[in-house]
């Protein structure tokens, strides 16, 4: 199991809650006149019941550390600000030409298209949302990196967290989880509420190990959109907010340094 990260924190709230909520229940139909009689819909395929929640081992985190090198943090900071104005051209010049995408069936970027084009269709830049534009600013925010270990001199943000794995796939066993269904804390001592609410007592305090969230479930009424429920390793429920933690798995924006400086090489996201 690789923790492909983690998504940066500057997003990891939108995508786990996305991820980790239950998905919302499906909108009845209006009444209709009556006519022939219509041949029943297909059945939906019922949503499998999450495992019981129960006392779970520690398995520890080690989070990534920042990458310890001046220039990067001033070219995020740059990144940030191009991100800030949806300047492309700028982005452009911060693009490398041999830009790589990729992904489970291997490289996709297309050679025959420019660095920024190709960049550009892997994270959807030109959304008219502006989400390709927020992923940007997201990962420009995110101080971790790490060396790929297929490409020479390139590096990967954000950078995986430190952890055993055959600890972490026996307690996905014994739980009979998935691995979508385990996060881990951005920082120790993160405070597991009673409610949904920042201003809820707090039932206990979490340390950097994996966490089990709670999906399938049927969402309170008065869970707020930025809070997830979780199980803690001591078997107690409660909630946390979704900017504290992060989920296992993740696109990575990868970096290269040359005489010019840094620039973008390459998206991951396998």
């Amino acid at each position: 199991m690789r923790p492909v990260h983690l998504v940066p924190p500057a997003c990891a709230a939108l995508l786990a809650a996305a991820a980790l909520f239950p998905l919302p229940a499906m909108a009845q139909s209006p009444a209709q006149p009556p006519g022939p009689a219509q041949p029943a819909p297909p059945q939906q395929p019922a949503l499998p019941a999450p495992a019981p929640v129960k006392p779970y081992k520690l398995v520890a985190v080690t989070p990534a550390k920042p990458l310890n090198d001046p220039t990067f943090d001033a070219f995020r900071k740059r990144l940030a600000e191009i991100a800030g104005k949806k300047d492309r051209a700028a982005l452009a010049r911060v693009v490398a030409k041999d830009f790589f995408w990729e992904n489970e069936s291997g490289n996709q970027a297309d050679k025959k298209k420019s660095g920024i084009d190709n960049l550009a269709k892997a994270i959807d830049l030109d959304a008219k949302d502006g989400a390709g534009w927020g992923m940007i600013a997201a990962y420009a925010s995110e101080q971790t990196a790490a060396p790929d270990p297929d490409r020479k001199g390139v590096v990967c943000a954000p950078a995986d967290p430190e952890f055993d794995e055959q600890q972490a796939e026996a307690l996905i066993k014994e739980t009979e989880t998935d691995t979508a269904e385990w996060v881990y804390p951005l920082s120790n001592g993160v405070e597991v509420r009673e409610a949904a609410q920042p201003n809820s007592p707090v039932v206990e305090k979490l340390g950097l190990h994996f966490v089990r969230v709670l999906i399938n479930e049927n969402a309170s009424d008065t869970q707020a959109p930025d809070f997830v429920r979780i199980a803690t390793p001591s078997g107690k429920t409660g909630f946390v907010s979704v900017d504290q933690l992060l989920p296992l798995g993740g696109d990575q924006l990868c970096y290269v340094k040359d005489s010019s400086g840094w620039k973008i090489t390459g998206y991951d996201s396998d």
